[in-house]
């Protein structure tokens, strides 16, 4: 079997999960501060590995493609910020030419707008339906219910519910297939993110910066410098996150019949809303939590999953899930479904047209 690493590059911390086969080889979580400031410190850990596929910080997402093939325009397209922004995206573009300088075997893959599992008219003027790293919690659930069910990958179905630290975000299988999704920027409030924008209220403010939009969540709504478990105490913030969340399910629903639902992300393990949300949506499907591998103790789903997405992509165990996924068969660009003529998009014709 190939020993294969994912990573999970998360708004608190980057998470690092390596499988052989089913056997654990990495289970590690290191501050993303610490990565933003001293890439190198994580190199190590990643060597000892020794992987022959390394999943890596995906950002939107891109086609599959290796470190090798990295180029400005893909930097450009898994970030997402305009010049002169002041949220720099020089950590990540670190990273990733410190991967490449230690000459790791790293690629990067799609977010759910590249599946061609998606139809098309779903995609018409939408950049976020579901970023990578939600993509790999999705691979895993596929596992999770197969395995649970006793079925096959090609009989899975229900809707996924990330609830992570920054955003809440939802995708839909359907046969194994991801057919649907709604990203942490398009859809119900976050914890740090405000979710989806009212169009008016974007044209009053007449442009803003990128770190706006992880911004105005359910923290700021509580007062603001508080932990995910606090919102305990705030009842109009945790039901705006709540209730959000809900609607995220509820309108994939009319992509897709679920079995099930099933949640994930950092604030689904926090009793009470896990409770509410259980408590909400099992009037139209099951609920559970999301299993990731049995032994597995740091790493959150999202890198687990990208360690299954990397032993598929190396024709390992899980290839089955990245063939149902068509996953290599990703394309495009997330701008691809947007109209290029507006002014604002000006970082958008210098890199696409």
């Amino acid at each position: 079997m190939p020993r294969v690493v994912g990573i999970d590059p998360g708004t608190m911390s980057f998470d690092l999960f390596g499988l052989d086969g089913d056997s654990i080889i990495l289970d590690a979580s290191i501050p993303t501060k610490q990565i933003a400031s001293d890439p190198e410190s994580v190199i190590g850990l990643l060597k000892q590995a020794d992987p022959a596929l390394i999943i890596g910080p995906s950002g939107y997402g891109i086609r599959v493609k290796g470190i090798a093939e990295i180029t400005p325009e893909d930097i450009f397209l898994m970030s997402l910020v305009r010049d002169g922004d002041k949220k720099s995206i020089l950590g990540m573009r670190r990273f990733i030419e410190t991967l490449k300088k230690h000459d790791l075997p790293v690629c990067f893959i799609p977010g759910v707008i590249h599946l061609p599992t998606v139809p098309l008219f779903r995609k018409i003027n939408r950049i976020d339906m579901g970023t990578p790293d939600k993509l790999c919690c999705c691979a895993l659930a596929i596992r999770d219910q197969a395995l649970r069910r006793g079925i096959s990958y090609d009989q899975t179905s229900f809707i996924l519910l990330e609830i992570g630290f920054a955003h809440t975000a939802a995708i839909a299988v359907d046969s194994g297939k991801v057919v649907d999704g709604i990203g942490g920027t398009s859809g119900g409030i976050g914890f740090l993110s405000m979710g989806a924008m009212d169009a008016e209220l974007a044209y009053l403010l007449s442009g803003f910066y990128k770190e706006f939009l992880t911004s105005r969540g359910a923290s700021s709504l509580a007062g603001g410098d508080i932990m995910p478990e606090d919102l305990t105490m705030h009842d109009d913030a945790r039901h705006a996150l709540i209730e959000g969340a809900v609607k995220d399910v509820l309108a994939l629903t009319s992509s897709v019949t679920p079995d099930e639902v099933l949640l994930s992300g950092r604030l689904s393990g926090i009793p009470q809303i896990r409770e509410e949300l259980t408590g909400q949506l099992e009037r139209f499907a099951s609920v559970r939590l999301l299993e990731g591998f049995s032994g597995a103790r740091v790493a959150k789903e999202s890198a687990q999953g990208a360690a299954l997405i990397a032993d598929g992509l190396m024709h390992g165990r899980y290839e089955g899930i990245v063939e149902i996924m068509e996953i290599r068969e990703s394309r495009g660009t997330v701008l691809d479904h947007i109209p290029l003529d507006i002014d604002g998009l000006s970082p958008v014709a210098r890199f696409v047209t």
